[in-house]
Parts: C-alpha cells; structure tokens; sequence
C-alpha cells in the first residue's frame, strides 16, 4: 500500500519470504494480477490463485491445469477472470462456490478470431501455444474485454463471438473501455494514452516518469535486453479524471487526464528488473 501525498509506502507482504510457500508462482517472475472482493485479496500467480485478509493472512489458494503465466485478473458479477497467457485464454473464478467453473480459449486464424469455451479444471482443454500473449482482461455489462501483445488491438467477447473493438499500438496493455473511449498503456512508447471516439474526441498522451541513468540498479539487465527502465504496466481507475499507472522501475504516478499531466508519483525501487504490473485500488482503512 501506498499514499502518495506524504510519498509513503509500506510492504505488509514480502513474496521472498523464505516461510512463504508460493512455488507456484512461476520462479522469479513474481505476482502481477490482484483484485479485491469485500474483505478477500485476490492475487495470482503464474499457475495458482491466492486470496488473503487485509492483513494479508492466507486465505486460501486454487489451482487449475490451464492456468500459466497469469497476468492481470478482473472481477465482475461474483466472478473473477484470470489471463492464463501460456494457454490463449481467460479463466473464471466463482468467488462464492471458491472454484474455477468457466474458461474460454481465443482461437485465431487469418485475422478472425474465435471463442472456444472449455472445462478449466478437466484433462481436455487448449494447447500451451501463448500465440496471442494475452494479458489483460476486463468486464463490464456490454461484455469481455481481451488484450494481448499480439491480438491487434483490445478484442471483446459479447458471450457468442469475439470481435476487434479497437486497434491499438503494438506492446499495449492494461487496455479497458473508459467514458466513450478506451485508456491503455502504450508500453512502446513509455506512456499511458487515453483516446475518445467521434468528432472532437480528446487524445491523451502523458509519458511515465524517468530517471537518470545513474541512478538506476542492475543496468547489466538493461544492456541484456531482459528488463527496462519506463516500461508502462498497471493501470487503476480513481474516477473520470483521475488515473493511477505503474511503470519501471516500480514507480505508481497519478493522472489527470482533464488536465493532461502528472500528479504526482512514488517510486518503490530503482532496480530496474522490478515493475509494477496489476494495481487495485485499496478499501481498507
């Protein structure tokens, strides 16, 4: 948890921990997803989900054969959604029955793409092929919305057929229907954009914040092309103005998109290998 204005932080959960048994998680490639619902923390991992208390006790943890390489995970109608990357597809998670019941797998061919519902937690189910790379999923009552590094744009689910919604730059993520537009990360170009739709509409563009070089740890991984300083991943919606995006090395900033500038922001670590991915906004006192 952080608070911006007195530029605070505090880490109530260290997943180094060595008591901590999250061998799910992928080997190093930490946790990124985390939803809330009511006194439940949702975060996954790369192949299990966890829940725990607001004090980060452990609640629970769930598992399913078709979950690989989990991203960011979204909540709607009693339901939570989960990317599972490695498979092309989206999970679903009942949170009263506290069990995986539902899963789609997105199916591409010469540029049409394809819904292919399936048993998550059956021996029979999708291939791990991670063609799209698909990353981001949100939810609302005109549907599913998917993105991925290489679907092409945000696609959306109506319940029978997956369509483009919107073309967007390549590398995007955290890509979600806002007011008559749609708000994403535009990662290639280290910035978060928000673009409205017909005449007039506004165009948003506000670069993440940078630091100087000198500053910066474990640049040999930079040099190595496994990590990068300005990668844009996370984003949380405050209102209709105001929006928080994460960014490396592990810094959150707040925007004003009326305003079309930065508020503010907090950086966590200048290690370069650490970045934010999922962020949520945090209800309890």
């Amino acid at each position: 948890m952080l608070d911006l204005e007195a530029q605070t932080a505090r880490m109530p959960l260290d997943w180094n921990t060595m008591d901590i048994d999250w061998r799910g998680r992928g080997a190093d490639r930490g946790l990124r997803g985390v939803a809330i619902d009511g006194e439940i923390v949702y975060i996954a991992a790369s192949d299990e989900l966890f829940a725990y208390t607001p004090d980060f006790v452990p609640a629970g943890s769930w598992r399913s054969p078709f979950l690989k390489h989990c991203h960011e995970i979204a909540i709607w109608e009693r339901k939570l959604y989960l990317t599972s990357t490695g498979f092309d597809s989206v999970l679903r998670f009942d949170l009263d029955r506290q069990a995986f019941d539902w899963a789609i797998h997105i199916q591409h061919a010469n540029v049409r793409f394809k819904p292919a519902p399936f048993d998550p937690l059956s021996d029979e189910g999708p291939m791990p092929l991670n063609k799209l790379h698909i990353n981001n999923v949100f939810c609302n009552r005109h549907g599913m919305y998917i993105t991925g590094l290489r679907t092409g744009g945000m696609l959306h689910f109506n319940g029978r057929q997956v369509h483009m919604a919107v073309e967007l730059p390549a590398g995007t993520h955290n890509a979600q229907p806002f007011r008559d537009g749609v708000i994403f990360n535009d990662t290639e170009a280290d910035a978060l954009r928000y673009t409205g739709r017909g005449e007039g509409h506004e165009d948003r563009a506000m670069r993440v914040p940078e630091y100087d070089t000198e500053k910066l740890q474990r640049m040999e991984f930079f040099e190595e092309g496994l990590a990068r300083p300005g990668f844009a991943r996370g984003l949380c919606v405050l209102s209709d103005r105001l929006v928080a995006g994460g960014s490396s090395p592990s810094t959150v900033t707040v925007y004003d998109l009326a305003a079309n500038e930065r508020l503010g922001f907090i950086n966590l670590s200048m290690d370069v290998r650490n970045a934010i991915h999922g962020l949520e906004r945090w209800p309890f006192d």
